[in-house]
C-alpha cells in the first residue's frame, strides 16, 4: 500500500476515536438533569454518581455496542460478497427477540426491572437466543460452504423465530411493552457489566476478524481465485460466522435490536477511503461506535427530559443515507 494511502487511512481512523472522544464527553452532560449534573459533579455526591453510573457507561456502551454491530457488518457484507449485508442476515435478531420474549415470560418482569437477576436472564437469553439462531441456521444450510444457501437459511430461520415470538407476545400481552422497547432498541439500561462484556466481546472479535481478513480479500477476487490463494475456505468462513454471530449476539443482548448501524458504518467507510479488509474491519468499528454515540445522543436530546428509541433514530437516519447513495448512483448510472 502506497505510504500517502496508507497516511489517509490512519487520518481518517484518527479522526474517527477523536470524534467519538468528543461525544463521549458531550454524552456526559446530556441527561433529563441537563449539563447542571456534569458541572456540579466534582461538588455534589448525587451528580457525580448521576454521571459516573448512569452517563457515562451508557454513552461508553453505546460506543461499544455500534463497533460491535459495525464489525459485523463488515463481516457480513466480505463474507457474503454483497455491501447490502448487514449483521442480522443470519436469524440472529429474530432468536434475540425469541429469547428475550420466553425469558420474560418466564421471569414476569420487565426489560426496565433493576434487579439484576431479571437483568442478567434477559441478557443472557438475547445472547443464547442469537447464538442458537445461528446455530439452526448452519445446520439448514449445512456448513458454510454454500453462501446463498447460508443466506436464504438465515430468512427462513428469522422468519419463523419472528412468528414464534409474536405468538408469545400475543399469548402473554403482559410483555408487549417489554418486547416492543427491546425491538426498538434501547441504551438506557447499560451499565459497567454490560460495558465490560461487549469490550470483551469486540476486543476478541476485533483480533479474529483481523487475523481471517485475508480469507474476505480473496473472496472479494472470487471464489475461484481464493481457492487458488491455498486458502482454507471452509474453516475460515467458518470461523467468520462465528466472529460475526458473537459480535451481534454481545451487542443485541444488551442494547435490543438497533437497525442499519451493522449496514451503513462500512458504506461511510469505503465511501471515504479504499483498503484492505483488516484495516475496514477496525474503522467499520470505529464509524459503527460513532454513528450510534451520535445517535444515543440525539435520542436523549431532541425531546428532553424524555428520551427516543436510540433503534428509531438509526433506522431514519441510515435508512435516509442508504436512499442517498441508492439515489447517487442510479443517477451516476443513467449520466454515464
Amino acid at each position: 500500500m502506497p505510504a500517502g494511502h496508507l497516511r489517509h487511512v490512519v487520518l481518517f481512523g484518527l479522526a474517527l476515536l477523536v470524534l467519538g472522544a468528543a461525544l463521549l464527553l458531550l454524552g456526559l452532560g446530556i441527561g433529563s438533569t441537563g449539563f447542571e449534573s456534569f458541572l456540579s459533579a466534582r461538588h455534589d455526591p448525587v451528580a457525580l454518581q448521576i454521571v459516573w453510573d448512569i452517563r457515562l457507561p451508557r454513552t461508553l456502551g453505546a460506543w461499544l455496542a455500534g463497533a460491535l454491530l459495525g464489525l459485523a457488518g463488515a463481516v457480513a457484507q466480505g463474507l457474503f460478497r454483497n455491501p447490502l449485508a448487514d449483521p442480522f442476515l443470519l436469524g440472529s435478531a429474530s432468536g434475540a427477540s425469541l429469547g428475550v420474549a420466553l425469558a420474560l415470560l418466564f421471569f414476569g418482569g420487565s426489560a426496565a426491572s433493576a434487579q439484576w437477576v431479571v437483568r442478567l436472564g434477559l441478557t443472557g437469553a438475547a445472547f443464547l437466543g442469537s447464538m442458537a439462531a445461528v446455530m439452526l441456521t448452519l445446520l439448514l444450510a449445512r456448513g458454510v460452504q454454500q453462501t446463498l444457501r447460508l443466506l436464504l437459511a438465515g430468512v427462513i430461520v428469522g422468519v419463523v423465530l419472528g412468528a414464534m415470538k409474536d405468538l408469545i407476545t400475543i399469548a402473554s400481552a403482559d410483555i408487549l411493552q417489554a418486547i416492543q422497547g427491546f425491538t426498538l432498541g434501547n441504551t438506557g439500561l447499560v451499565g459497567w457489566s454490560a460495558c465490560a462484556v461487549m469490550a470483551l466481546a469486540c476486543a476478541l472479535c476485533l483480533l479474529l476478524a483481523w487475523a481471517l481478513a485475508p480469507v474476505l480479500d480473496g473472496l472479494a477476487l472470487g471464489e475461484a481465485t481464493a481457492r487458488s490463494l491455498g486458502l482454507p475456505l471452509g474453516a475460515m468462513r467458518a470461523a467468520l460466522v462465528v466472529v460475526l454471530a458473537l459480535a451481534t449476539g454481545a451487542a443485541v443482548a444488551q442494547t435490543g435490536l438497533i437497525a442499519f448501524v451493522g449496514l451503513a458504518a462500512p458504506h461511510l467507510v469505503r465511501s471515504v477511503v479504499k483498503t484492505t479488509h483488516a484495516r475496514l474491519i477496525v474503522l467499520s468499528a470505529a464509524m459503527g461506535g460513532l454513528l450510534l454515540m451520535a445517535a444515543d445522543l440525539l435520542a436523549r436530546w431532541l425531546i428532553a427530559p424524555q428520551e427516543l428509541p436510540v433503534g428509531v433514530l438509526t433506522a431514519v437516519l441510515g435508512g435516509s443515507y442508504l436512499l442517498w447513495l441508492m439515489h447517487r448512483r442510479t443517477a451516476r448510472g443513467t449520466a454515464s
